[in-house]
């Protein structure tokens, strides 16, 4: 009997070109990356935080309580990292679907008076909700993805984590084009349209069998250089838009290119299955003899070599259980496999917990209150829009910047990337600087330089913790270092800033003779609104610097080493 490599690429040849495209593992990147477009709506909340402000009366402290629990929400992951350890990514994505919808319809009703005015524990509440769907998209498509590409997961959690920093800029621009300027209209949309992408890729988003492909770093540099040519019409939709008055019309031609041009990654999938259809069906038409594999009726037998069995006491051992709590503080070598809890309680951890802690945590509270200082700093309402759509572009720059430029001088010069996560740390003390001296026309600068800081670090965060830890629980690890961010902003945002704000706004309304009323927001005006609460974390970061720094001299050794060496011994084992 004769049997070929034709025997199965004849089987594969015999399904149609759109079957064998939406079946395919490129398609499901495409999905992805459609996905992680759609799940960056914490991104935007300046826009539209100060509709929940007015409408419902709250003033700066308890406006950025509700911003801390959006952060809580957006980054906490490990409810959608264990989920995702048991159950296929499908699930975890509907999940999502669910949680975005409920959240953020229930705010966008209390925020236009259809219902009776929430209290604040509620409005928490429906923001957490919402905001947590993000992590749930981000664990079903960002992990996945991982795991099915793990020799090039910096590459991959860049370009992917890429395109949720431009979700914030992409959501505005369909925003104008379906509302117009009604920014209440907003927390609708990304109430209804994360939900229906995701609804669409449900059962596209799923493990596949990694086997790596000769073109696949081509491929991700097709992708990647589409998301510069949408990152770069975004930037100029912006200057234009922050120049001149739009119409609706201007808006909707505007979000159609995006649209386009999200869509454009489709074709490179398209062309790229279509090669392999193509290949696969002159295979059939024109068998190569030299490419078949005979098998005789009676293959000759193959001698085993006789193993001794091991003595009873170590085969005793060996199958007797080790309970869990016996290894938790004995954690395998760095890039092995990490349990949960040895992860947790290992030093590596905490210090990356401490550092992002002090690190983004501030990043987090200048994008927060965005739209505040802003309005604080006399800037308009047109300039407070372009300010975060820039840190959406730039948020989206910072993510694949480090994403791939941290792949390739790992990878050629085995630099650590902890030590670009130190450099990214001290590159956003610049920004924080820029918010606490207000110097004229200086937001937009610093706001170019806190979307870059912040995207910088979330693809070197999750690579450093896969790496370290490990694959086998990265849906659950990799939510660890997320779960920083929000205690970060809890203490940088509510407890520093917040507070701050506050008792400034209080001193100008003393100093005007007037008193405050039961319901009305809190304003404050100037400078000095801000300023020492960015002096505290331009401290804190600095802080956070040298924490990361430790980390860089503890892991030095394992990053001189080949750390992708078992993935390639995997795959020529399973070859």
């Amino acid at each position: 009997m004769v049997a070929a490599e034709l025997s199965r690429s004849s089987c594969g040849a015999t399904r149609t070109l759109g079957l064998q495209v939406i079946t395919s593992r490129w398609f499901m990147v495409f999905g992805c990356l459609l996905i992680m477009s759609m799940s960056g709506s914490t991104y935007i909340f300046g826009i539209y935080s100060n509709d929940i402000k007015t409408s419902l009366g709250y003033d700066q402290t308890t406006l950025n309580l509700i911003g801390f629990f959006k952060d809580l929400g957006g980054n906490i992951g490990i409810i959608s990292g264990v989920i995702n350890e048991v159950t296929p990514p499908w699930v975890v994505l509907a999940i999502g679907v669910t949680m975005n919808f409920s959240g953020y319809f229930m705010i966008w009703l209390a925020v236009t008076g259809r219902i009776a005015k929430p209290q604040v524990w509620q409005m928490c509440l429906y923001i957490c909700i919402g905001a947590n769907s993000q992590t749930f998209s981000n664990t079903g498509a960002l992990v996945t993805c991982v795991k099915n590409f793990p020799e090039i997961r910096g590459i991959v959690i860049g370009l992917l984590k890429g395109f949720t920093g431009l979700s914030g800029a992409i959501i505005s621009q369909l925003f104008h084009a379906f509302y117009g300027h009604n920014s209440k209209a907003l927390i609708f949309l990304i109430a209804w349209l994360p939900a229906a992408v995701s609804c669409v890729f449900l059962r596209t988003v799923r493990l596949m069998k990694a086997d790596k492909q000769e073109n696949e770093l081509k491929m991700f540099y097709h992708l990647l250089y589409i998301s510069l040519g949408l990152a770069g019409f975004l930037m100029i939709l912006i200057i234009l838009q922050n120049g001149t008055v739009f119409s609706r019309a201007e808006y909707a031609g505007g979000a159609s290119v995006v649209l386009i041009l999200l869509f454009a990654p489709l074709a490179v999938v398209i062309r790229e299955e279509f090669k392999t259809w193509n290949t696969k069906k002159s295979t059939i038409n024109n068998p190569n003899p030299s490419q078949l594999k005979v098998i005789t009726q009676n293959p000759p037998p193959i001698e085993i070599p006789e193993q001794k069995p091991p003595p009873p006491q170590a085969a005793a051992e060996a199958a007797q259980p080790v309970p869990w709590w016996r290894d938790v503080f004995k954690p395998p070598e760095r890039g092995e496999d990490y349990n949960i809890l040895q992860a947790v309680f290992s030093i590596d951890m905490i210090i990356l917990f401490t550092a992002i802690t002090f690190g983004i945590g501030g990043t987090l509270t200048a994008i927060d209150n965005l739209g505040q200082i802003g309005k604080a700093l006399g800037y308009p309402t047109k300039s407070i829009t372009t300010f975060v759509s820039l840190v959406s572009i730039w948020n989206y720059l910072g993510r694949v910047a480090s994403g791939f430029a941290s792949e390739f001088f790992l990878a050629k010069y085995k630099f650590p990337r902890p030590l670009m996560f130190t450099i990214v740390l001290l590159l956003s003390c610049t920004g924080h600087l820029l918010i606490a001296f207000g110097v004229h026309n200086s937001l937009y600068f610093a706001s170019v330089i806190m979307g870059f800081c912040f995207g910088a670090q979330w693809p070197l965060i999750f690579a450093i913790i896969s790496e370290i830890f490990g694959l086998k629980y990265y849906s659950t690890l990799h939510s660890l270092g997320g779960g920083a961010s929000p205690l970060g902003a809890y203490i940088f945002n509510v407890r520093v800033t917040g507070y701050l704000y506050d008792r400034e706004a209080m001193k100008q309304l003393t100093a005007k003779g007037l008193i405050r009323k039961e319901g009305e927001d809190l304003t404050c005006v100037g400078v000095h609104c801000y300023k020492l609460a960015f002096l505290i974390i331009t401290a804190t970061t600095l802080i956070g610097c040298f924490v990361s720094f430790i980390l860089v001299i503890r892991t030095r050794k394992f990053y001189r080493g080949d750390i992708y060496k078992k993935f390639r011994e995997q795959q020529i084992s399973e070859s």
